[in-house]
């Protein structure tokens, strides 16, 4: 114990940054007997669903598809393209709502506060003005925090949450209408109260929100309000039109419609292929010039014009007319921007790492206690912002002369006098000067990323440098917040001031008249974003179209690509820091080489929970109540082909190897599982075929209920044949080969169960009821809990047929087959389950997501080192 309390020591300042001591989880140290201090024991791990993105190719499924003829197939394509399109409309009219009301707000808030700076600086009353600023700015915090009350789930940017969606793992409520009310209102109060956050990280989630929901034709939210609308009852058609929404919201937040394409892509999807592409760039298409139709012709009068592609805007960079010696970037520069980079990634490792100690801070300290205190956190945050705004602005900034020919040479993307000239601020300067600091501080975020990209004006290299600190830290205690927040444009803002430093610095000390600034500060912008998020093919894209040079694409992939080398060198991206922080089972893009040593019997689950083909109501009740899963085996019972036997401490079952412990494990799990089984009360049996029920079975039908009460039948009574497995089975007997026949889902089982789809044990499978592929689907997403079951429906005696409705065909694998080959098949199909199947068809484990998660896959790993 000595060396492992010693590590931390050594590793002390390196290990905040590189963090990656976390690749074992609390369940893991437990197991190889080793303790470390509490912060890498952290955090609740929570237990989360994944998403099914496999088809169910089941009869219901089939008599579907024989239905289908190319009329059919191309009217159900059209519906696609329709609602593609709509989402991509209303993501930017999302956009439009959230960019309006801020801009509004903003305007309203700067101008009085403008005018009493400038009114309070003569008769000595700034006090008044910070008191009046800090209302403003504390009453927009405390809406978007009453807001997040609300539904907590739209705090953040929900970039990782869509992500995490997007990878095939369900968060609950995080594409549902409520979220997405809270989440537009809650960025609109959050920016227009000065917090350090931005509304393009929300615009994303908004537009996945959209995506989701705007398919379905109904909402939890109006539950009375609902359309007939049979299509997309899937997993699989709403993760396509997550996707496309995604893309939509990138689009509509940066105007960058490719960029969203290849963000969704390179963000989230775990799957894709060429018609998904066609149909997600054009929702991107239809987001941008949605937004950008309605924003030019309300902002600006000139409907149909165009002006103003996205929610941020870059501007047009060019040099001076007439001065021959500017060029906006040469090759001596791409030295430059490579060491930028490497600063950038330094930065956004340290960014990640301090918001990363923060987050578990919060989750430890914070979130535990009342909600109330999450509001305290943010009004607090607020108030030392706005504190922190007012007196560097007041007591820090220098007063620099203002070019006479900015207006002339460095006009923005936006009508006539309406240049960066406009935003500057004048607190406590003389006529043609402007305060520096002010002018970073007191506009909009946006407003001052133009500044430093098209501001000839110099900024002091002290002005810079603090404005950079203080950003950076407040920045930094800003993400996390209970509120909606984006990071994007704080980091963006935080690079630039970096960027526009170094060029001040090489043109001062070194000589370097020549360069241009806006380019750097662009590159220092594109250097810290890419530390912090750890983004490369889709932030150049999304960079190159915001600026609308395509000349800077060489320095912004340099600069990101150097920027990611550095920063993954210590730390994960920041959205990834926040996944791994919920304990959710995100898999990656492939597993690591030595993964390989593993096999899928290394790592599946061989504690299965069964149903049979014929199997009784009150055993389905049984397994339902008893266990969490989410899809059962279908199996039959091999008996002519059994062949277990024990030797010594290990028992051989079809040809896999067990330890007696967990053999044992197993058997003890089952026998609590049927001890605890809840049976049916005596008042609550009915059948819901009463009329077919025989009266010859009531004797046996009390005897039943008698020993139902008496919890003396075990979860898994089994039909075929006629004998149950009970406690007085030998492990022999428990874990005899099961043959595999297909997969049922959970959902399928309590639908099957609340629609009466049932027979009687004298009647054939033949008079049980059928139901089509809409009645199955009918409650998609939501289906009925097994828990809100009418017991005085159900007839413990009935027996359910479930062939027809289990997927026969599912993806298997073989014992033997290789992790990384599980891996790949798992991830890019999308599965929820995954059956090891050994060659003469017995299925002897099952692998979910859980099994191929990071810190699984590593526990596996020192396992099997440690037995060879």
């Amino acid at each position: 114990m000595a060396s492992g309390r010693g590590a931390p020591w050594g590793c002390c300042c390196c290990r905040c940054c590189c963090g990656e001591r976390e690749g074992r989880s609390p369940e893991e140290l437990t197991i190889l007997g080793e303790t470390h201090e509490e912060e890498d024991e952290i955090l609740p791990r929570k237990d989360y669903e994944s998403l099914d993105y496999d088809k169910c190719i089941n009869e219901p499924y089939l008599e579907v598809l024989e239905t289908l003829d190319n009329k059919r197939v191309r009217r159900y394509e059209a519906v696609k393209w329709i609602l593609v399109f709509c989402i991509g409309v209303c993501t930017g009219l999302v956009g439009l709502f959230i960019d309006y009301f801020v801009h509004l707000f903003q305007n309203l808030k700067f101008q009085i506060i403008g005018r009493s700076v400038e009114d309070c600086s003569e008769g000595g009353c700034l006090v008044l003005s910070l008191l009046e600023i800090l209302a403003f700015n504390i009453g927009f915090i405390f809406l978007a925090s009453l807001l997040v009350l609300i539904e907590p789930i739209a705090a953040g940017s929900g970039i990782p949450e869509i992500k995490c969606y997007l990878n095939g793992v369900k968060i609950p409520g995080i594409v549902r209408l409520r979220t997405l009310v809270c989440k537009a209102l809650g960025v609109l109060f959050c920016v227009s109260g000065g917090l350090f956050v931005g509304k393009e990280g929300p615009m994303i989630h908004s537009g996945a929100v959209v995506g989701a929901g705007l398919p379905q034709f109904q909402s939890i939210t109006f539950r009375k309000i609902q359309f007939n609308f049979p299509y997309f009852r899937s997993d699989r058609d709403k993760r396509d039109f997550v996707s496309a929404g995604t893309a939509a919201g990138v689009a509509a937040a940066f105007g960058a419609p490719i960029g969203g394409t290849l963000f969704s892509l390179e963000e989230g999807s775990s799957f894709w292929n060429q018609a998904l592409t066609w149909k997600v760039l054009f929702c991107s298409m239809s987001a941008t010039f949605t937004l950008n139709l309605f924003r030019s012709g309300i902002r600006y009068g000139s409907w149909g014009s165009f002006q103003l592609p996205g929610l941020l805007n870059f501007g047009e960079f060019k040099c001076a007319d007439g001065d021959k010696k500017c060029h906006l970037w040469t090759a001596v520069d791409l030295a430059f921007f490579i060491i930028m980079g490497l600063i950038g990634g330094l930065l956004g490792a340290l960014f990640n790492c301090l918001n990363r100690r923060l987050a578990k801070y919060r989750m430890r300290n914070v979130h535990p206690k009342a909600k109330f205190v999450r509001v305290l956190e943010s009004l607090l945050v607020a108030m030392v912002t706005t504190m922190v705004i007012f007196i560097a602005s007041v007591t820090l900034g220098e007063c620099r002369e203002i070019p006479s020919h900015t207006h002339s040479n460095n006009v923005t993307q936006q009508p006539a006098g309406e240049d960066v000239n406009s935003s500057i601020k004048t607190f406590f300067c003389l006529n043609n000067t402007y305060n520096d600091m002010a002018t970073l501080f007191f506009n909009p975020q946006e407003t001052a990323i133009l500044q430093l990209f098209h501001q000839d004006g110099t900024f002091s290299p002290v002005t810079l440098s603090i404005f950079f600190v203080l950003y950076f830290i407040l920045a930094c205690w800003t993400y996390g917040l209970s509120v909606p927040s984006g990071l994007f444009v704080p980091s963006l803002l935080c690079g630039a001031a970096y960027g526009r430093l170094v060029a001040n610095i090489l043109k001062t000390y070194i000589g370097m008249s020549h360069i241009y600034s806006g380019t750097f500060a662009l590159v220092g912008a594109a250097a810290f974003l890419g530390g912090v998020v750890r983004m490369t093919i889709s932030l150049t894209v999304i960079l190159i179209e915001s600026t609308n040079e395509i000349t800077y694409g060489l320095p912004i992939m340099v600069t990101l690509m150097v920027a990611k080398w550095t920063g993954d060198f210590f730390n994960k991206g920041i959205y990834d820091l926040h996944v791994a922080l919920r304990g959710v089972p995100l898999l990656e893009w492939e597993t690591e080489a030595e993964m390989d040593k593993l096999t899928a019997s290394d790592i599946m689950e061989p504690n299965l929970t069964y149903v049979y083909p014929h199997t009784r109501i009150q055993s389905l009740v049984s397994i339902l109540r008893t266990t969490a899963h989410h899809a059962y085996p279908v199996v039959t019972e091999n008996r002519g082909n059994e062949k277990e036997f024990m030797k010594g401490n290990i028992l051989i079952s079809n040809n896999i190897r067990f330890k007696k412990s967990s053999v044992l494990t197993r058997a003890g799990e089952q026998y609590k599982r049927s001890q605890s089984m809840k049976s049916y009360p005596s008042s609550e049996l009915r059948n819901v075929c009463e009329e077919l029920v025989n009266t010859e079975v009531a004797e046996d039908r009390e005897d039943i209920l008698q020993q139902m009460l008496e919890r003396r039948h075990v979860p898994y009574p089994n039909l075929y044949p006629d004998q149950s497995p009970s406690e007085d089975w030998t492990m022999e007997e428990r874990f005899r080969p099961l043959t595999f026949h297909g997969i049922i889902r959970r959902s399928q089982l309590v639908t099957l169960l609340v629609r009466g789809v049932c027979y009687l044990e004298t009647h054939s499978s033949s008079t049980q009821p059928r139901l089509s592929y809409s009645e199955m689907t009918e409650d998609y997403p939501r289906y009925p809990d097994v828990h809100d079951l009418d017991l005085t429906l159900l007839n413990p005696r009935m027996i359910v047929d479930i062939t027809p409705y289990m997927n026969p065909c599912p993806y298997t694998v073989s014992p033997s087959t290789h992790v990384s080959q599980v891996f790949n098949l798992f991830r890019t199909m999308g599965l929820r389950h995954l059956p090891v199947v050994n060659a003469v068809g017995e299925i002897v484990g099952i692998i979910t997501r859980h099994n191929l998660s990071h810190d699984f896959l590593l526990m596996k790993l020192r396992h099997h080192n440690m037995t060879i």
